[in-house]
């Protein structure tokens, strides 16, 4: 499969993506690949190789490309995770809808990329996936949060706020064990999708406890992020290749 760093432009710089494909000249499906808080790695590349494989085309890019390039080892310690979630802090939501805007017109105008495009969003990006999808309700066709982070608060910009704008079909997959996903979360999100028809499946995936979807994590529950798998391609096959 042909795979390949390409640099998008968008208000705020210039920023750097991993992107990988079928074999041939296409037209696939677009998907675009939200990262966690850890950053870019060879996890997450591995992870669009596998989208690719399944006949999209994916896009990963560095949505820490304001800061520069950032690389965090985990094993350092309580003052390089204080590091990373700083980085995520950085992010608001607008910037990342700008840079969405971007990352959809670069398949727009790609002539190996047609159709409605996916997301998938693992942790700080589950909220960036669902606001997406209703900020941009005409563009994407299928979107999966995976133990994301924020996606129901008390700010203005809540993203669970938009589901009356919601097109796509979403899959939120939750784990059961997880601090960063308060307890009135998936009820009052349950509510919002329900109350705005919203076609979507809530899963909580029980004895798992948050990154269980990451093989290189020692939370990694196989079975269960292979269940995950097996639904996103699901949904994707349904609602981006038809």
């Amino acid at each position: 499969m042909p795979e390949f760093q390409v640099e998008i432009t968008t208000p705020d710089g210039s920023v750097d993506c991993f992107a990988v494909h079928p074999d041939g000249d296409g037209p696939f499906p677009p998907v675009i690949l939200y990262m966690d808080v850890v950053g870019v790695r060879d996890e997450l590349r591995n992870f669009a190789r596998r989208i690719a494989g399944e006949g999209y085309f994916c896009l990963l890019p560095d949505m820490f490309y304001r800061l520069g390039p950032q690389n965090f080892d985990l094993s350092k310690g309580r003052e390089e995770i204080e590091r990373m979630f700083a980085a995520g802090r950085t992010l608001e939501m607008p910037m990342v809808m700008r840079d969405t805007s971007a990352w959809l017109d670069y398949f727009g105008s790609n002539p190996v990329a047609a159709g409605p495009a996916g997301a998938i969003g693992y942790c700080m990006s589950g909220r960036f996936v669902v606001a997406a999808a209703g900020t941009f309700p005409e563009r994407f066709g299928a979107v999966a949060s995976l133990y994301g982070v924020g996606i129901v608060t008390d700010e203005d910009d809540s993203p669970h706020l938009l589901a009356d704008r919601i097109k796509a079909e979403l899959y939120l997959g939750f784990a059961e064990h997880d601090p960063f996903v308060p307890e009135n979360v998936i009820p009052e999100l349950s509510k919002a999708l329900e109350a705005s028809g919203v076609p979507h499946a809530i899963e909580t995936h029980p004895g798992t406890e948050h990154g269980f979807c990451f093989p290189e994590r020692p939370g990694y529950v196989e079975d269960a992020a292979e269940s995950v798998w097996r639904t996103v391609f699901d949904l994707y096959d349904r609602r981006l290749k038809g």
